[in-house]
């Protein structure tokens, strides 16, 4: 094998290719003996287009350009399509449309010049009507879902209910049309699931300050023959209790994801005839999860059968799809090479589908037969766009933190088929913060990791304290902590690498985005570990979120991640990166989407006010019609290719094939 300078090596994994693979797909459903979806599109401006796999296996676009499904509600969004068969044949879908965010009927096969067409009113106040989680019932020519509508011009000024809108189109024109299915009870709600005899539903709902993994109630209400919705009442859950789901199994018992022991497990409860709950029974006890973060309205971690089995998204830290006897406690996983299954399950008979990746292969879509116990990819199926020998290995290691604590973290090694370092030199590094802060890093191939390892440049992934996966515990080591905990844990994976002679210590560099990008910013201002850093659409000035500057859904996450702003104003200021830009003394990247409402453009440019005329080099790009994470390919590819150059620039890097950035001192 051929020696060269780490980070200098050739790649086919360019930063177009990387971004023509961003995404992945999401929100699969049984349309008949269809499979339909909704998939990135990078090449068309990031849009959501729904997919159908016909019954000979044949897959297309359900909706051309520029229909975009996807949702804004809690501008994360939720499931943002449903689908019925129609009683004269064929299926009829109801989507959310992301531009107006209206709702649609369509129905492909109803022939030709078939429109979409829709089903709720444009409202001018504030965000407008947003819905998220569309449940179709068309024996009352309803479909059920999650109603966000803005009040007033801030992004507060909002409020949601469980709301049905008739299927006839007569709301299209007319808010007052909307049947609304129960009252304010809470800030945020689900939508309702009905129980397999009709007369009851069960939904969730919580309120500011807490976030849904902090705490959130299961309530249940009879349900008229007219439906109208009688006797709603709290039945599970509190403040310190986070259950992230509720459904019913075939025999009409309740089915919840509760972290009551201190992990997410999947629980039982019988309803008696006046609506009481029996005590929920484990179905499988386990320190692992059977649930997540809340981050969308209508994610699926567990799925009931007909036949009384339960498909179940468990794990720690990885993530396998099993299939659950609650009479025996059984759990069975599905075979195969996949170590990511994303909470997004759906079943049509005796068959589930889910969407899963590995370290060699990107999200597809994969059916598990429960009959057979065998699964198979049925969609978006992966294909390898360059030799799998330029793929990154991962390797899952646990580090120790301050006062011994486990840090979790997959790191991926410089790898090419061709090339390797020179004898004495380490290769360079890059430290990964993910998002949230309460979320993961997924392992499944990434090809904007790929970019980086072949090219001779390493990656570490950190699941930080406050990570999900590891039970509420580690989830809580942020409690307060946002800006200590994680950047120390960030710091430890790092200086370990270095330590170890991994990593070289002199070329470090720490990246992020969103929370991710507030940890790489606070990191640069806290500690002198990295020589640079990129930060992607950061949170930078906490101060703004109390005071407007956020959406709602996160607008109180700062009073669990720091603190509440009444009680320790202080903290607000001592934990904010823009107040420490002196402290910034490496060279920084930073991006930004114009179109960002949830980590605004505004708290970038007093940062880069701030760093004017410091005498550090930094660079900025901003982007027109991005908001909070890119979707363009455009975007994606330049975005990329910055990052490279800040480290080929810093590390001192010998290659001239990316673009050179424009930087300010």
């Amino acid at each position: 094998m051929d020696t060269a300078a780490y980070g200098s090596w050739p790649s086919p994994v360019d930063a177009a290719l990387a971004a023509a693979h961003d995404g992945r797909p999401e929100y699969p459903g049984a349309v008949g003996d269809e499979l339909w979806w909704t998939a990135p599109r990078p090449a068309e401006g990031g849009r959501r287009a729904l997919v159908r796999r016909r019954a000979d296996g044949t897959e297309e676009t359900a909706l051309p350009a520029p229909w975009n499904v996807r949702s804004r509600v809690v501008e994360y969004g939720g499931r943002p399509w449903a689908a019925a068969d129609r009683p004269d044949g064929g299926p009829l879908v109801v989507f959310c449309h992301f531009p107006d965010q209206r709702l649609y009927a369509y129905e492909p096969d109803a022939g030709p010049g078939a429109e979409p067409r829709p089903l709720t009113p444009v409202s001018p106040v504030g965000g407008g009507l947003r819905w998220a989680d569309p449940v179709v019932h068309p024996d009352r020519g309803e479909v059920w879902c999650v109603l966000e509508e803005f009040t007033g011009p801030a992004p507060t000024d909002v409020r949601r209910v469980p709301a049905a809108v008739p299927l006839d189109g007569s709301a299209a024109g007319d808010r007052t049309a909307v049947r609304e299915l129960t009252g304010e009870r809470h800030r945020f709600v689900t939508v309702p699931r009905l129980s397999p005899d009709g007369t009851r539903a069960a939904w969730i709902g919580w309120d500011h300050p807490r976030m849904p993994w902090d705490g959130t109630e299961v309530l249940l209400a009879e349900v008229a023959p007219d439906g109208t919705f009688r006797d709603a009442r709290t039945v599970a859950g509190g403040p310190a209790e986070s259950i992230p789901q509720v459904d019913w199994d075939a025999a009409g018992r309740l089915l919840l994801v509760s972290d009551r022991t201190g992990w997410w497990n999947l629980y039982r409860a019988a309803v008696d005839g006046d609506g009481a709950l029996s005590e929920p029974v484990a179905l499988c006890p386990r320190p692992e999860e059977f649930g997540g973060a809340l981050w969308k309205i209508g994610l699926t971690w567990f799925a009931p059968l007909e036949n009384g089995l339960v498909a179940v998204v468990h794990g720690t830290g990885t993530t396998s799809l099993g299939i659950l006897d609650p009479e025996r406690g059984e759990l069975v996983d599905a075979v195969g090479p996949w170590t990511e299954w994303a909470p997004a399950l759906a079943v049509h008979g005796t068959r589930v589908v889910g969407v899963a990746a590995g370290p060699y292969s990107s999200h597809e879509l994969v059916e598990l037969d429960t009959r057979t116990g065998r699964a198979r990819v049925v969609g978006a199926a992966h294909t390898d766009a360059v030799d799998p020998a330029y793929y990154p290995e991962p390797r899952l290691r646990t580090f120790t933190g301050p006062g011994g604590r486990e840090i979790h973290a997959q790191v991926y090694p410089p790898r090419h088929p061709g090339l390797t370092g020179p004898d004495g030199e380490l290769p360079p590094y890059v430290i990964r913060a993910h998002g949230g802060p309460t979320g993961r890093a997924p392992l499944g191939l990434d090809l904007e990791i790929a970019y980086f390892t072949s090219r001779g440049i390493g990656v570490a992934e950190v699941d930080y304290g406050g990570s999900t996966g590891y039970g509420r515990e580690y989830r809580e080591r942020l409690r307060e902590q946002w800006g200590v905990v994680d950047v120390e844990d960030c710091a430890a994976v790092a200086t370990a690498l270095a330590a170890e002679g991994t990593a070289d210590p002199a070329r470090l560099a720490v990246s992020g985005g969103s929370a991710g990008g507030w940890t790489a910013a606070a990191s640069l201002a806290g500690t002198d570990v990295y020589a640079c850093g990129t930060i992607l659409y950061p949170v930078l000035d906490p101060r703004g979120w109390v005071t407007g500057e956020t959406h709602d859904f996160e607008s109180r996450y700062l009073d669990g991640l720091i603190g509440p702003f009444d009680r320790v104003p202080g903290r607000y200021k001592e934990r904010a990166p823009v107040e420490h830009v002196d402290r910034i003394t490496a060279p920084f990247l930073l991006l930004q989407g114009l179109d960002d409402v949830i980590c605004p453009p505004a708290q970038a440019e007093r940062l880069l006010a701030r760093a004017a005329g410091r005498g550090v080099p930094h660079a900025y790009l901003a982007f027109e019609g991005e908001g909070h994470g890119f979707r363009g390919a455009d975007t994606l590819a330049r975005a990329l290719e910055a990052e490279l150059s800040l480290y080929v620039k810093v590390f001192g890097i010998d290659r001239t094939d990316v673009p050179a950035l424009e930087y300010r001192t």
